[in-house]
Order: structure tokens, then sequence, then C-alpha cells
């Protein structure tokens, strides 16, 4: 279900109330530009307005949001306002984007698989300014690593990029993030439908349950992001070149591709429920038949035995010496015909009514 950290009601504009269970801050730098790399953790954000003297690009992520006091000497140096800072402390937060006069500020959602079949999702909140990309996330461990080797490695076409194409990096490399967590839900899904077709326990009505709302949620985090996408494209915005919103519109694409698929997914999800019940309504209809052949083979041995085992003095079949043997073998009869009956008519051993000429 849905939960959603909010502070007090009625509390005023930037209160923050720090979960107990949140991680410290990890503060991590990557500064770079067309012929330098710097690459370093720090202590605390003292050390951010030295970073940010120069033109090269300073990407600051933040992992864990544990500490107050580091949260707001980061809204003092960047200008954030305490509407944004509340948003990146209150998760989880619509996926958005919002423009401000020193920044653009980018609200994403994460996903990643965690063994052994769960799909764990994240917030990260990205600060986009003239010379700089700041990044809150939750937890420690993200899906940018892709994005530090190619700053590593010293691409001409991302050394040479401004924020603004960093920021599209990461928001790239979070939606892609989707990918292999959808690739995993259908190979499951796949699975499924063979256990509900050939052996429909009520475990297997649960897996089907999980996926559903493993889909739900990642459509509620993937329709709002392609709003956001939409409007960094559309908007005007002095951190947003021509030639990062071509690529943005490639994440666009991303979005819609993978709505296709997640709308795909949770309509296959909901006719697995419906194949399960029919599967179960056909197995109790089998079992019922069987019983119900079974009744009606023994109805008439009932009935014999019902009539001869009258206390009647005068019925003659009881004194002849054949009479016992007689009758058993007229049950004997009487069952194999009935059994040779349903099964000429394929209600039992799977053998179906010849075709008329």
């Amino acid at each position: 279900m849905f939960r959603k950290r909010h502070p007090p009601v009625g509390s005023r504009p930037g209160t923050l109330l720090i979960n107990g269970t949140a991680q410290p801050p990890r503060i991590h730098v990557m500064r770079y530009g067309p012929a330098m790399l710097d690459e370093f953790d720090v202590d605390g954000p003292d050390r951010v307005p030295q970073l940010l003297a120069t033109d090269a690009v300073c990407w600051i992520d933040v992992q864990g949001l544990g500490s107050e006091e580091t949260l707001r000497k980061f809204a003092d140096l960047f200008k954030i306002h305490l509407l944004a800072l509340e948003d990146v402390v209150y998760v989880p937060q619509r996926p958005k984007s919002e423009v401000y006069e020193d920044h653009t500020f980018c609200i994403t959602r994460m996903a990643m698989q965690r063994p052994p079949e769960d799909v764990e999702t994240e917030q990260v909140s990205v600060f986009m300014g003239r010379n700089y990309v700041l990044t809150f996330q939750e937890r420690y461990g993200d899906v940018f690593d892709p994005v530090r080797n190619r700053i590593r490695q010293g691409g001409p076409v991302f050394r040479s990029a401004g924020p603004g194409y960093l920021a599209y990096a990461l928001l790239d490399a979070t939606i892609d993030g989707y990918y292999p967590v959808l690739e995993t839900l259908g190979e499951r899904l796949e699975a499924l439908e063979d256990r509900v077709l050939y052996n429909p326990q009520p475990a297997v009505l649960q897996d089907v349950h999980r996926i559903k709302r493993e889909l739900l949620e990642i459509r509620r985090y993937l329709w709002p992001q392609r709003e956001a996408i939409n409007s960094l494209i559309r908007e005007e915005n002095e951190f947003i070149s021509e030639q990062v919103r071509v690529y943005l519109r490639d994440c666009y694409d991303h979005c819609v591709q993978m709505m296709d698929v997640v709308e795909s997914y949770r309509e296959l999800a909901g006719g697995l429920v419906d194949v399960y019940l029919s599967s179960v309504g056909n197995r109790q209809n089998e079992v019922m038949k069987v019983l119900t052949i079974m009744a009606s083979i023994f109805i008439p041995l009932t009935f014999l035995a019902g009539i001869y085992g009258m206390n009647f003095e005068f019925m003659p079949e009881l004194r002849m010496h054949w009479a016992y043997p007689t009758l058993l073998g007229v049950m004997v009869i009487v069952a194999a015909g009935m059994t040779w009956f349903f099964w000429r008519k394929g209600w039992i051993g799977g053998r179906g009514r010849p075709p008329e000429d």
C-alpha cells in the first residue's frame, strides 16, 4: 500500500522530520571538464562553495537523508526553496520538474531488482544549476555507475557538455533501470502461465497478485515521470540546451514504451487470475463428474441390494440355490454396462464420441 511521510498537519513550510531509520549522508563529488576530472568524498557541505568557484561541472551526490543539519546547509548554499527541501525529505513524492530562479528541480524514481524477486524503488531528487548537479538519494547504492564510468572514461561529448547533459544522463539511467525489472516480471508471468494451467494452487494466485501490485507501483511512478520529462522538453529552461532536449525526447519515448509494456503485463496478470479461477472451476467440475459417475454406477446396485435385503417371508428367490451368485453376476453386468456406456459417451477415460458419418 502507498505510504508517504509528511509533516504534522498545520506545520509551517520547511518543517523537517527526519526518519529515525534514515542512513547518515555520504557525499561524493565528481568535478570534470574537457581535460580534467576530480573525484573524491567530502565530510560535509563546507567545501562545496570552493568547488563551485570554477567553470567545471560539479556533480554532488548525497546518499542518505539522516542529517537535518546537512540538508539545511545544502539548502542554504544552493538557495533551495523550503518546499523543495520538504519534497526531498518526505518521500515518496510524485515525479515532477519545477523551475526556480537559480536551478531546476526534478524528482524521479529509480527501480532496482533485489533478490530473490522483490522490486525496490527509491526517490532521487535532482537540482540542476549553472555549473552543478546536486542529487539526493534515500539510501546507499544506485543505478548511476554507468554514468560515473562515462565521466571517468572522458568521452568528449560528456566532458564538454554542461550540467543539463549530466542531468539527462541521470534521468536516462533511472528510466533505463526499469527495463531489467520489467524483463524479470515478464519471465515470472510466463512461468506463472504454466503453473496456472497445470497446477492452480493458492500460492500461484498469491504470486500473481504480488506481480500485479509491483506493476501498479511501477505504473504509478512511470506515468508522472513521462509528464515531467515532457515538461523539461517543452518549457523554457536556461540550463537545458537544444541538444539536450533531443536526448530528453528519447527518454520520453522510453517512458511511453515502458508504459505500454506495463499495461500489457497488467492485462496479462488480470487474465491469469481469470484463467486460475477457470482452472480451479474445471478441476472441481472434473471431481464432481467422477463422483457423479461413481454414484450413478452404484445406484442400481444399491437398488438390487435393497430389494433382496428386505425381510419378507415369501420371496421365492431367497430359497433358490443359485440366487446369490446370480444376483452378484447381475450386479457385475450392470456396473460393467454402465461403465462402458459412460466411456462410450466420453464422460470417463478421455474418449470422445465418435464422429457421425
